[in-house]
């Protein structure tokens, strides 16, 4: 079968327009909800996707499949030697070219990667204390974060997000704190539900603060009103009501916005996934570096996608968590 040209279509008619790239495994922070503090097992480099390879993937679901976004992410991309050269690479594709940093780099990086061509930034902070920050990422970097998210509003990024995962115990009692900052700054910062990635494998139901909650404590401080739909977007937006900003909420256990999900996912190593909590892999390398044509790599997408699912499923008993952690997969 030859693959023709058009819409990537799963079997619930969703069209997928977003493609995720884990550019690599590594990380420089050991966040509790992503990794283990020790015992990783890194992949090896010559098993990672090369630049080549990430930009024939990327080409053909942007010109074959007409997909509208790539976000690259990791473990950390910004600790892939190179990264600025990757990003020059696939902004010639002219889609909306995105990133999900720690932001530990930006201070050194922020200003080439905009010239490269990257459109967007979202940076991971879950805290403003400097003690908690170190506890829940086992790093002391909680300053560098901070230097380079305005590293990035220098550089000219806008909007610069910040994406906090809200745990029960941990940290649920610095969301209006985490607000505060993103009006402050200028940043519009998203709240995420705690989900089942989590590298120790405790979550629970009872450690995720949901969205009603959260909403209900900022608007308690600083009165909101919601913004239109989010679409296949994951986030839920809300405006300040004395005009000083947005912030949204991804609920993915409490809302799960997957009736709508546009999304796809190629870790670092090659294997496409149709969802975050997929628990099954197509492996396009061996394609990739078996001399395949793109008509072959793309005939296995279609399959792929073809098993996509309707949804997760967390809080069901169906629901299969992931063998891998976030970190392996892409965040």
């Amino acid at each position: 079968m030859n693959a023709v040209q058009g819409d990537l279509v799963d079997p619930f008619g969703r069209v997928i327009r977003d493609l995720r790239i884990s550019v690599t495994d590594r990380c420089n922070f050991r966040c509790t909800y992503c990794m283990p503090e020790e015992g990783m097992e890194w992949l090896d480099r010559d098993d990672v996707l090369s630049f080549e390879e990430i930009e024939r993937i990327s080409g053909l679901f942007v010109q074959r499949f007409g997909v509208e976004g790539i976000r690259l992410t990791g473990g950390e991309p910004t600790v892939r030697a190179g990264i600025v050269t990757l990003v020059e690479k696939l902004s010639h594709l002219g889609v909306d070219l995105a990133m999900t940093t720690n932001a530990s780099r930006l201070t050194a990086l922020a200003g080439d990667l905009k010239a490269a061509g990257l459109r967007r930034l979202n940076i991971s902070l879950d805290t403003l204390d400097r003690t908690r920050f170190a506890e829940m990422t086992r790093r002391d970097e909680l300053d560098r974060v901070l230097a380079g998210i305005d590293a990035a509003r220098d550089a000219g990024f806008d909007p610069v997000k910040v994406n906090a995962v809200i745990e029960r115990g941990v940290n649920d009692d610095e969301i209006v704190d985490l607000a505060r900052f993103g009006r402050e700054r200028g940043v519009e910062v998203r709240f995420i539900e705690f989900m089942p990635l989590d590298a120790s494998g405790e979550w629970g139901n009872e450690k995720v603060v949901g969205q009603d909650e959260i909403v209900e404590a900022i608007s308690a401080e600083f009165p909101l009103e919601p913004v239109a739909a989010r679409g296949a977007a994951p986030a839920d937006r809300w405006r300040y009501v004395d005009g000083l900003g947005t912030v949204g909420v991804i609920p993915s256990v409490t809302k799960p916005f997957c009736g709508d999900c546009d999304r796809v996912r190629l870790t670092a190593e090659g294997q496409f996934r149709t969802c975050l909590f997929a628990t099954d892999e197509f492996d396009l390398r061996s394609l990739l570096r078996g001399g395949a044509t793109d008509d072959e790599i793309a005939d296995k997408i279609i399959s792929a996608v073809s098993t996509k699912w309707a949804g997760h499923q967390i809080n069901q008993v169906t629901f299969t968590r992931p063998a891998r952690t976030m970190s392996q997969i892409g965040g």
